[in-house]
């Protein structure tokens, strides 16, 4: 191909809104059905899936169930970001929107513990397994396809939609989920309409495929020389990035804010072992509260990082959420709602969000093209993977009828959180940085020499 032909194709055929569009609705649809069972993780499948008897294990239980998803995350990461990286972003990305919409419309049908015993569980985590496998692909395929049909200058508030189709997902679970469990009686949320959410994931199937049939490849990748596109990338990520690879995986772990608060908070606040007295109605209007805030900071932040840079926000973002999170549990604790609710906003929809709105394009700017699916997409769900045990394990530490549980949970919160900052700090800042240097041409070359250091 000639130098005149790659030029027009890079310059002449990007479409960002549409590139920015179709991440937004994408990962909208898909996070609706992850969030779903997260939800439902802390708030009725303790009830449904396991033996009665034992609050303290029947919790431990199903969080570890919404911890097992980010198990096979890693290996959906290596098989789905090879597939976006040789065969394009748009194929990977509407196999994995058909696969979590299938598996997520099956666990509205399972049968209880009541009813078949241990069977109930098993096929629990089979298809919560199946959910991290398809999810993997999601975010690291359509934050590239965005960065890449980007102008330089406004990457990040482009990219950042992507994220904020995240929380919209979110709000379209808690906003089905929510009014179920007020209009329904107890008796009646547990036995089926907590089921209801997750058999609507038959619409997400056929709006998820229509969607994504109609998105172009971004002009970069469609220039991309047919050698580039036979490598296998995650042999060059381990070979020649392992230490990129490492401090992502690291920056990653910020997400313990968000189980620490949204996760471990709703079992703190809503499970009678713990004493604190919150319906499952009102915490749902507490996490829906959160999300609906970061939907409007999130393109904000995306956009200051275009101007200040995106490394300031990874490190005050992960830094001031770590630090407010035990504080987020002492206001449930004192079951203050005010507080409670003013607290998971600047925990969740401030500080959180700078490191949330930021990180998607921080990370694909970290990788060359030829590897920035599979970079992304290995890094963050190893990092995720690691994250999503913190429910299970702090339960462990701090066990329902635990003293200082809001100290404890707080104090292990910030510790991750400073590690995932020095991480950052020991990045490189890629604010201003064109795309085409991004992708392995001169001025970067001394960068990843640095980073491709062997271990």
């Amino acid at each position: 191909m000639s130098s005149t032909t790659t030029a027009d194709a890079l310059t002449g055929k990007r479409d960002p809104k549409r590139a920015a569009m179709s991440g937004w609705i994408g990962s909208a649809l898909e996070y609706y059905d992850y969030s779903l069972y997260t939800q439902a993780a802390a708030l009725v499948f303790p009830t449904i899936f396991f033996p009665s008897g034992n609050a303290t294990i029947a919790i431990m239980l199903s969080l570890a169930t919404y911890a097992i998803g980010y198990v096979l995350r890693p290996v959906g990461a290596v098989v789905l970001g090879a597939w976006g990286d040789r065969r394009g972003r748009k194929n990977v990305l509407v196999f994995a929107m058909i696969l979590m919409g299938i598996s997520t419309f099956a666990i509205g049908l399972l049968p209880t513990y009541a009813q078949v015993g241990m069977l109930s569980p098993v096929l629990l985590v089979l298809l919560r397994v199946v959910q991290g496998f398809a999810v993997a692909g999601e975010l690291g395929g359509a934050s590239a396809m965005i960065v890449e049909h980007s102008p330089d200058e406004r990457r990040g508030f482009f990219a950042s939609f992507s994220l904020q189709g995240t929380q919209v997902g979110s709000i379209l679970a808690i906003g089905i989920m929510l009014p179920l469990s007020i209009l329904l009686d107890d008796d009646a949320f547990h036995s089926w309409g907590w089921r209801v959410p997750f058999l609507l994931s038959a619409f997400v199937i056929l709006a998820g495929y229509i969607i994504r049939r109609k998105v172009e490849e971004p002009p970069a990748f469609a220039a991309q020389d047919d050698a580039a596109k036979r490598r296998f990338p995650f042999v060059e990520l381990i070979t020649r990035y392992p230490w990129l690879t490492v401090r992502c995986i690291l920056m990653t772990l910020t997400n313990v804010i968000g189980t620490a608060t949204l996760v471990f908070g709703a079992s703190f606040a809503t499970q009678e072992g713990y004493g604190n007295g919150f319906s499952t109605g009102e915490f749902l209007w507490v996490t829906l509260t959160a999300n609906l805030v970061a939907i409007g900071t999130i393109p904000v932040f995306g956009a200051l990082s275009d101007r200040i840079g995106r490394r300031t926000f990874m490190v005050v973002g992960g830094l001031g959420g770590g630090a407010l999170a035990g504080v987020y549990l002492w206001t449930i604790e004192q079951h203050h709602m005010v507080l409670v609710f003013v607290t998971v906003v600047i925990v969740q929809s401030v500080f959180f969000q700078m490191w949330n709105a930021t990180f998607a394009t921080f990370f694909q700017e970290q990788f060359p093209m030829r590897i920035r699916v599979t970079g992304f997409a290995v890094s963050q769900n190893i990092g995720l993977a690691l994250a999503s045990f913190f429910p299970m394990i702090i339960t462990g530490v701090a066990p329902p009828g635990a003293t200082n549980v809001p100290l404890l949970v707080g104090a292990i919160t910030f510790a991750v959180c400073l590690v995932a900052a020095g991480a950052a700090l020991l990045s490189r800042e890629t604010k201003g940085t064109s795309l085409s240097e991004l992708d392995g041409t001169a001025p970067v070359a001394a960068a990843e020499q640095r980073d491709s250091a062997p271990v």
